[in-house]
């Protein structure tokens, strides 16, 4: 008998110095696809998010509006856990750096690679960026500006501790060899081993001296703990490093850490190295997503000009939700962004893909199978007992169709897994439909159209199990309206891999008023 699997998974810890907007939610849109494709393959999954609240911006904005660090902090977590639970984000736990227990392990982490030797004391000189909270190099500028945030950086020099990151260049690049796939996609690969070998891998100030707010070093209290590495460590303590060794061990090393494209090398040169400092294993892989645009465009600007058109809202990922769904939002994100390079966000194409995919293509689909089969046949399929459907599809291999998409799924290619689960499959079955228009055939030949509308519901079962990732609420809601034989909470992507002999009792298990099931996806415009 085999162990179950694990699978441990996290994102990118934010910065609470205001609301997630919808880049944030497209990082764990993309996160939480992965983590419940991995449940129903029958995975131990655990899924780790946070926030990144040791940061002198917190404490500015918290003092900006009158508040305790804390209570601001603890308010901001809140907010953020409204905006994920709204989204239907399955994270496992969620962790706050400025509470007590991360801040212990944090301190036993330092404590232990100082003990190894990789810090020592020292003073630092250098071009630093607030909102980064980190210094620059000089070829790392553009123009004296900050390359992220594009506003000038500031000369500062203080005392501070450093971490011996440059010891672990050859180890890093040796790593990267072994494990090809440690970094993707291939260009934050090629970004980060080009970095290593043509500029080299400087020391890192890791400490920070006269702030009250964040972790004190505990073998020299009189500094706090750089963001960035008190940031990282939340991926293990999160776990148990620290107090939870056997909690720990059985998740650790992280299957993957799910971050944006431009924090790619804190988390493949910084955060491998650290862990090899205090004695542990590095991650397995580090996926760099890319950026959501609004309409091509990127900056302060297009928050301006939306407010002109009366469309701010729309960078608010509530605001997106209360109007429409949480299910449009996250299908068009999934659908629209590839999530290994950049999207891009327009009101217009938003309802064009929600009209013509989810609307008239699925929710079509859905509507019409119920209401024929509920109006001729009383939602009952019965002769049908032990027989299996013809597929809809011409030409299509279910086994092979199934296997590209959990190739995309697994790949984190979610916008080519949609485009060919709507395209490659939904589309064709409308197209099935609309020929053989069982509506009219009833008239004439009762058995042969309920046939198609036998053959047509397996479409609907094989669609809402591949989409059950993506669109979790609406694939339960299409999947549970029959008594198909095998639960919902147990269906894997290989039961989506054959047309299957359904039960002699098939039948229409939902509620309908007047014959209609609820529209799945209201059209709008």
């Amino acid at each position: 008998m085999t162990d179950t699997p694990r699978w441990f998974q996290t994102t990118a810890i934010d910065y609470p110095n205001s609301r997630p907007h919808i880049g944030t939610a497209f990082e764990k849109l993309g996160a939480d696809v992965q983590a419940r494709y991995r449940r129903m393959e029958g995975y131990d999954v655990f899924f780790l998010m946070g926030n990144d609240e040791n940061t002198v911006k917190v404490s500015k904005r918290a003092s900006e509006l009158g508040q305790e660090p804390q209570a601001y902090c603890d308010d901001m977590a809140r907010q953020f856990r409204e905006v994920w639970d709204a989204l239907d984000i399955s994270y496992d736990t969620f962790v706050q750096t400025s509470h007590e227990r991360h801040k212990q392990c944090a301190r036993a982490f330092i404590q232990k690679v100082h003990d190894a030797g990789y810090i020592y004391k020292g003073s630092y000189e250098g071009w630093y960026c607030d909102g980064c909270e980190s210094f620059k190099t000089e070829k790392e500028l553009e123009g004296g500006n900050c390359p992220i945030h594009k506003r000038p950086v500031i000369r500062r020099s203080e005392p501070c501790h450093f971490f011996k990151l440059s010891a672990f260049s050859d180890r890093l690049l040796a790593y990267y060899d072994e494990n090809p796939d440690f970094i993707q996609p291939e260009s934050r690969r090629n970004e980060i081993i080009s970095l290593i070998k043509n500029d080299g891998l400087l020391d890192v100030n890791i400490t920070r001296r006269g702030e009250a707010w964040g972790i004190s070093v505990p073998f020299d209290p009189e500094f706090t703990i750089w963001v960035w590495f008190d940031a990282l460590l939340t991926y293990i303590t999160g776990i148990g490093y620290g107090d939870d060794r056997a909690t720990f061990d059985k998740y650790w090393p992280a299957d993957t850490h799910f971050i944006g494209k431009d924090i790619t090398r804190f988390h493949c040169a910084l955060w491998p190295a650290m862990l090899w400092a205090a004695g542990e294993q590095p991650p397995k892989k580090v996926f760099g997503h890319g950026f959501v645009n609004f309409e091509g465009k990127i900056g302060k600007s297009r928050t301006e000009e939306l407010k002109a058109r009366g469309l701010d809202y729309l960078l608010e990922p509530m605001e997106i939700v209360r109007r429409f769904s949480a299910e449009a939002f996250r299908y068009y994100f999934l659908r629209e962004c590839p999530y290994p390079g950049d999207g891009d966000f327009s009101p217009d194409r938003f309802m064009e893909v929600y009209n013509s995919e989810l609307a008239n293509n699925l929710g079509n689909l859905f509507s019409r199978e119920m209401t024929i089969t509920w109006k001729s046949f009383g939602g009952v399929f019965d002769g049908t007992t032990g027989t299996i459907p013809e597929s809809v599809v011409p030409g299509l291999d279910l086994a092979t169709f199934v296997a590209d998409v959990r190739g995309h799924v697994e790949a984190c290619r979610y916008n080519l897994a949609l485009q060919a689960i709507v395209q490659d499959f939904l589309t064709p079955t409308n197209q099935y439909l609309e020929k053989n228009a069982p509506w009219k055939l009833v008239k004439t030949d009762k058995a042969a159209a309920k046939r198609v509308l036998f053959n047509a519901v397996q479409s609907l079962r094989v669609a809402s199990i591949l989409l059950k990732p993506f669109i979790p609420r609406s694939a339960e809601t299409i999947y549970t309206s029959f008594n198909f034989p095998t639960p919902w909470a147990e269906v894997k992507y290989a039961d989506a891999a054959v047309l299957k002999a359904l039960p002699e009792d098939l039948r229409i298990t939902a509620e309908l008023l007047d014959g209609k099931p609820p529209p799945l996806f209201p059209r709008i415009g």
